[in-house]
């Protein structure tokens, strides 16, 4: 029986066998193509990683020459095409509740209805558009009537245009003096300067590169934020030098320089400060920048307050043509309120929000589509504050509907104090009025534009003469009237608070608190002066003696 069952078993062992020396085949097989896959897996991630490592060795390559008479950001695109497509994007339309850069944006006063008589008499009052994109800056400040039909200093372009290049060459290298140069001359003598001076642009010359002239004025583009040599971020607005130079010193800190002395998380913040700020840019004194007291609403309105024009008359920017009262108005003070905030007290800088890192490729640069933080909230806000999207913009909504409507009150109450002056005023007008009408009459006679518009431009003419030289009457009557004075002054302090939230461009969101809290002060100034004015139209005993009372003005 063995003899017998023994080859059987080996006959049934031998297909077995097979099967374990294939299954073990097919197992190395296995193993060897996985082992396969994944080395070439690590070695493309090994090779792809020393090929961003290459990359960031050499964050640009020099395409083409550009240096600091380049003001033309396409040559400049060459070399940084990633950033030069983003600033090409500023002039995309986009929007959020309360800005953006619509294609035609439309007149502030369409959303806040009072600003047309809070700037009455002031240029203002003639066009208040809303914002746009930085590519826009320019081309929008050549066409606003503030510009086409009031006469404006060579000052408004230095926050307009690329204009250092132009300063250096009034000044014969010296950019403080062509600064100075420059804001004497008129707008369009200025704009005319910055289009002579253009932009010195790459070009071959045979094999070589050279930088020749080319005619032209431009926005504010790279060479006002980096140095061609380098790329770092620095500052070259005169005014903004000699500002946070003073700024420093009321903190305690002399002779700062801030292309020397600041860091570079400042210097994402100062570059957008040179034009993001409170400045006067007006007729009397070259453009500078108040913060030698301070950054807050209270301390600029003292040194405001306290300066002096060469003729001797305290600072203001234009008289009421409601209320007489020498006024102040505010520009886009960013920069001052975002100071106030709790982002400016946790160092994050205005690139953080408005420009945040990207990552293309190995590279990690600024987002130079310069926008606001709602429309980019993963890298403007979610960087820091882990929570939803959506949780995000309803607290910023929350912010900004509330400063909203603090800002209609501040309004209404303006308004209010506007009205009862207006009643307190209809006597001085009356007896006035014919005074008015013969200095305008003379003055028209001597004209001689005048004489050639048709008789329907003849009469607006003659009207909008006899408005201003009875407003110009008022303004010296309250100027020499006490009690009127006192009142023009809360106007003054009122209007200064009020537009100093209007005119900056969060909405309230850099600073809620405190922007609250001016607000609140507008308020409180606006009603102290139309509870004034009614106290004083009440009382005929309280009027100046040269201010008869409506009743008599009437009967007369």
């Amino acid at each position: 029986m063995v003899s017998n069952s023994f080859p059987s078993m080996l006959s049934a062992s031998a297909p077995e066998a097979r099967r374990l020396q294939v299954g073990s085949l097919m197992r190395f097989v296995v193993v060897v193509c996985v082992v396969a896959v994944v080395s070439g897996l690590l070695l493309a991630l090994l090779l792809n990683i020393y090929q961003r490592k290459q990359e960031a060795k050499n964050p640009w390559l020099q395409i083409v020459r550009v240096d600091s008479d380049t003001t033309d950001p396409a040559p400049w695109g060459k070399n940084f095409p990633r950033e030069f497509d983003g600033y090409n994007r500023t002039m995309e339309a986009t929007r959020t509740a309360f800005g953006g850069s619509d294609e035609d944006p439309v007149q502030k006063s369409r959303t806040f209805p009072f600003l047309t008589r809070m700037f009455a008499g002031y240029a203002f009052s003639l066009d208040y558009h809303d914002r746009r994109g930085h590519a826009h800056m320019l081309m929008d400040q050549e066409r606003t009537r503030r510009v086409t039909d009031v006469p404006q200093k060579g000052s408004c372009l230095n926050c307009h245009s690329s204009v250092v290049p132009t300063y250096r060459r009034l000044g014969g290298g010296d950019i403080q003096k062509g600064f100075e140069v420059m804001c004497s001359l008129s707008y369009q003598d200025a704009l005319e300067q910055v289009q002579t001076t253009g932009s010195m642009n790459p070009t071959l010359e045979g094999s070589q590169q050279v930088l020749s002239h080319v005619d032209g004025a431009h926005p504010v583009s790279c060479v006002d934020c980096h140095d061609p040599a380098t790329m770092q971020l620095r500052v070259n607005r005169p005014a903004f030098i000699s500002a946070i130079r003073a700024l420093k010193l009321h903190e305690g800190i002399k002779d700062f320089d801030v292309n020397r002395d600041a860091s570079r998380q400042e210097m994402r913040t100062y570059v957008c400060a040179q034009c993001h700020v409170n400045y006067y840019c007006g007729p009397k004194v070259t453009l500078f920048i108040p913060w030698n007291n301070g950054l807050k609403v209270e301390e600029i309105a003292s040194y405001y307050d306290a300066f002096k024009f060469p003729d001797g008359h305290r600072f203001y920017d234009w008289n009421h043509a409601e209320t007489g009262a020498e006024l102040i108005k505010a520009k886009h003070p960013e920069f001052e309120v975002w100071n106030q905030g709790v982002h400016a007290k946790s160092g994050v800088a205005c690139a953080d929000c408005h420009m945040p890192y990207q990552r293309q490729g190995a590279m990690k640069i600024s987002d130079h589509w310069v926008r606001s933080p709602l429309l980019n909230v993963s890298r403007s806000c979610q960087v820091c504050h882990r929570y939803p999207e959506e949780d995000l913009k309803n607290r910023v909504k929350s912010i900004q509907d509330r400063n909203f409507a603090l800002l209609q009150r501040a309004g209404g109450a303006l308004v209010a104090m506007l009205d009862a002056m207006k009643t307190l005023r209809v006597p001085f007008d009356v007896i006035n009025r014919p005074v008015a009408e013969s200095r305008a009459m003379q003055s028209l006679r001597q004209d001689a534009d005048y004489a050639r518009l048709t008789s329907d431009a003849q009469v607006k003419k003659i009207t909008a003469v006899v408005n201003s030289n009875l407003n110009a009457m008022w303004a010296a009557h309250v100027a020499a009237e006490p009690s009127l004075t006192a009142i023009a002054e809360l106007h003054r302090q009122a209007q200064w608070r009020l537009d100093f939230i209007a005119a900056e461009n969060s909405m309230g969101f850099h600073a809620p608190q405190e922007a609250a809290r001016v607000l609140g002060e507008a308020i409180d100034y606006f009603r102290q002066a139309q509870l004034a004015i009614e106290r004083m139209a009440r009382t005929p005993a309280a009027l100046p003696a040269t201010m008869p009372s409506l009743i008599s003005a009437s009967a007369r």
